[in-house]
């Protein structure tokens, strides 16, 4: 049973990160800690949700520092990266919105956790997981100190490997009256973004140590990968980076100043790897054609969020080859053409928001009216709107909202495959979407 919160474990326990417990344990099947239902709070603060924003703090450090794999293994991580060296490829799991916001979800959590710890153990080394990408939407409703332990640690008990995130909207919004000492940022950080690995309050019994990211918004740097990954604030929609020029007052611009140093960096390094960037709140999300009726999923596009991140990387004459995003409620994938420095590219666009919290569909009905499901492959030209780079051509390549799943990418020094795999009774479960970019002409093979 998970210690009270005022009787916490001396700090720090461990002089080195602690993964999991080590012996793999039964799953959960309750809450230890009673969950409200989250349509009762949603109904008290429905409107805030669409116009409170949160401020945070600058991440540790210097704007162009990374934050490496190896420093996050501690002790074992020279060997790590040797061993994912040798093997001349890394492969990582991400996926976002794992958190069950009450009882009747949890099941549904708990399994994409045993897929994810499953796969681990069955991979062999060179295909191993290194560490998990989580896209955010970690503790729901509002990432409250008290449901941690049973929407994170507990779930991800057996999971063996570093787990860093950057926070989703439930993971930073403040329900009204929250004293200061336990906003939902101020949670996170302590489990994310601590200063040495040491077991939290939340964790209880468990033994996973608290992460040591720099801040809400990082870097990660492995072998054969970088990831920028941004903190996209608290609106149910759409994401914010930035003041937007004055428009979020309490929100600071240093993510744009981040962002920027990063490029530079990438650039100055003539860094040859894979470029990923990564928020929660996705710039695409599937709303069919303004005249067909119906309308699109639980989440919209963040359009103006992308028209930031697209003009600080045609300044600096940098871009991702792919973007990872969670926060709908299922799995999609675009192809997006651009044009960029006098060269064609087609960069995957990933949403993988259905990672236990729940699935939905990606057409819903408005006035009756239920359109057909998109084809794969539909030109989605429509949602790319004011882009700030010569874009050319939108498309949505593939969808499943039938399932819960999670991805598995794979970097080496010429491709980066993006796997999508949907949970099934079999270990590991195959994937049912593929896409593969080749680093070198920033183009989808």
């Amino acid at each position: 049973m998970p210690r009270q919160a005022n009787t916490p474990l001396v700090q720090p326990l461990f002089g080195e990160p602690v993964f999991s417990e080590g012996v793999p344990t039964p799953d959960p099947t309750v809450f230890t800690t009673p969950h409200p239902s989250d349509s009762q709070l949603y109904k008290q603060i429905q409107k805030l949700l669409t116009k409170d924003v949160v401020s945070f703090k600058a991440a540790r450090g210097k704007l162009g520092d990374l934050y490496t794999l190896e420093t996050a293994l501690g002790a074992h991580g020279a060997d790590v990266i040797k061993a994912i060296n040798t093997a001349g490829q890394i492969v990582f799991h991400c996926t976002g919105d794992t958190g069950a916001s009450n009882v009747r979800k949890y099941g549904n959590e708990i399994s994409v956790a045993d897929h994810l710890s499953d796969d681990f153990h069955a991979s062999a080394p060179p295909n191993r997981p290194a560490f998990f990408f989580h896209l955010g939407d970690v503790v729901y409703d509002f990432g409250e100190s008290q449901y941690y332990y049973d929407q994170y640690y507990e779930p991800f008990r057996n999971y063996p490997a570093p787990i860093v995130a950057i926070p989703g909207n439930h993971d930073s919004f403040v329900i009204p009256k929250t004293p200061a000492t336990k906003t939902p940022l101020v949670i996170f950080t302590r489990n994310f973004c601590a200063t040495q690995p040491a077991v939290t309050q939340e964790a209880a019994s468990l033994h996973r140590t608290a992460m040591t990211q720099p801040g809400v918004y990082f870097t990660f740097d492995a072998p054969f990968v970088r990831i920028i990954g941004l903190f996209s604030n608290a609106l149910e929609d759409p994401g914010v980076i930035s003041s937007e020029k004055g428009k979020w007052k309490i929100v600071p611009d240093i993510q744009l100043a981040y962002l920027t140093a990063q490029l530079q960096r990438v650039k100055a390094e003539q860094y040859s790897g894979a470029l990923l960037i990564a928020a929660h709140h996705p710039p695409f999300a599937y709303s069919p054609p303004a005249k067909s009726g119906g309308t699109g999923g639980n989440h919209s596009s963040s359009t103006t969020m992308l028209r930031e991140i697209d003009t600080i990387c045609r300044a600096q004459g940098v871009y991702p080859h792919a973007f990872l995003s969670g926060h709908a409620h299922n799995y999609q994938r675009y192809t997006r053409s651009v044009s960029f420095g006098g060269k064609s590219f087609t960069v995957p666009f990933v949403v993988c928001g259905d990672g236990g919290h729940n699935v939905v569909p990606l057409v819903r009905s408005s006035g009756g009216v239920t359109p057909a499901d998109p084809a794969a492959g539909a030109n989605v030209s429509y949602l790319d709107v004011k882009p700030a780079v010569q874009a050319t051509r939108l498309v949505l390549s593939a969808f499943d909202h039938m399932h819960f799943g999670y991805l598995r990418v794979m970097a080496n020094a010429k491709q980066l495959r993006i796997d999508f795999h949907p949970l099934a009774s079999t270990t590991p479960t195959p994937a049912i979407d593929s896409v593969t970019v080749d680093l070198a002409s920033h183009t989808v093979v």
